[in-house]
């Protein structure tokens, strides 16, 4: 096109121009910086009980070994929070499935009550990891679908874990308020993943999701996957409930003498033995929920030098002054940059 003796690119050239130039930003990651950090803290005494009774006053914290002061400290028993339920479908979960899926269920009733505070997700992993229930506020529509899975095949652990950080429905003021839960129910194998555990480690700092696992492994058996619920949830501030691994710890003579009968106090096939199961993983069920909604929030502004590499991590440190006795579990730091938008 020609005006005043001047050519000008046409309509098409600069939509074309526009398009390449939006393309070129869309490659760029979007690195946001944190201003603020979010720290859940759970305390217990050395007998695993909680102690729901400290102040902001009570707690010290420590970014890169350096005290911080802390913006914002809540104890609610009914804090806003976002859960996901990530069920292993392998084959390992045929022998107690029925159980664990009542226990699942139960957990599920009891932390979305209905109230638009909670919400929730359902995931489960075999061969592939599936997003069966989508971010939502009705415990049924997970209930539901619950009722008719049946375990079979491999297992995509950390894939699963992947989706529930990066491909599901969130909510309105994530990640701080409601923050952000994911409960493993397995034994922590993965036979299939497209993920590595190391990545998805980094990917749940990087969003600030705390993992917490029901270990379906059993009493006097261990598996290689152990190692990958404890680093999953150490790391990121959560624990691991082993309700199969402790129904035989009284009973004397249980390992050493199998073939005497009389040492069964829990025989397979009876009555007491199907109770005892049902009645420890319902025990760990009870600890996992009332860990996860008794938790204290923190949350901070670093008071550190800026690193600009967004690989970096930063480790967080919290302690309980005049209390040294107590266990306090947080996560073990984070990333100085948000992931990617």
């Amino acid at each position: 096109m020609l005006i005043s003796g001047h050519r000008v690119p046409s309509f098409r050239v600069l939509a074309g121009l526009a398009a390449v130039a939006l393309a070129a930003v869309a490659q760029q990651p979007i690195r946001v910086s944190v201003n603020e950090v979010i720290v859940p803290v759970t305390v217990t005494d050395d007998k695993g009980r909680f102690l729901s009774n400290l102040e902001k006053s009570d707690f010290r914290l420590f970014d890169e070994g350096k005290e911080q002061t802390i913006g914002f400290f809540s104890h609610q028993q009914s804090q806003p929070i976002v859960i996901g339920f990530l069920i292993d479908q392998s084959n390992g979960m045929k022998i107690h499935w029925e159980k664990y899926k009542e226990a699942a269920t139960e957990l599920m009733l009891h932390l979305l009550p209905g109230d638009k505070k909670y919400s929730g997700y359902l995931i489960t992993y075999s061969n592939e990891a599936e997003l069966v229930v989508d971010t939502n506020n009705d415990s049924e529509k997970m209930v539901d679908k619950m009722r008719k899975l049946k375990p079979g095949g491999g297992a995509s652990l950390f894939d699963a874990v992947y989706m529930a950080c990066t491909s599901r429905r969130t909510v309105e003021g994530e990640p701080y308020q409601p923050r952000r839960v994911i409960v493993v129910i397995g034994d922590g194998h993965d036979t299939s993943s497209k993920k590595t555990l190391n990545e998805v480690i980094e990917i749940a700092q990087r969003n600030m999701v705390t993992v917490y696992a029901l270990s379906t492994v059993a009493f006097g058996f261990h598996t290689d996957g152990e190692t990958n619920l404890t680093q999953l949830t150490e790391k990121t501030g959560g624990k691991v409930e082993m309700p199969l691994n402790s129904i035989y710890k009284d009973i004397s003579g249980y390992l050493s003498t199998p073939s005497d009968y009389g040492n069964y106090a829990i025989a397979v096939g009876s009555g007491g033995y199907t109770a005892e199961i049902s009645g420890s993983i319902f025990r760990s069920i009870a600890n996992l929920g009332g860990e996860i909604t008794s938790q204290y929030v923190m949350r901070y502004t670093p008071e550190v030098a800026e690193k600009t590499d967004g690989r970096q991590f930063r480790r967080i440190k919290v302690v309980v002054n005049n209390l040294p006795n107590v266990i306090v579990r947080h996560r073990e730091g984070y990333y100085p940059f948000a992931p990617p938008q």
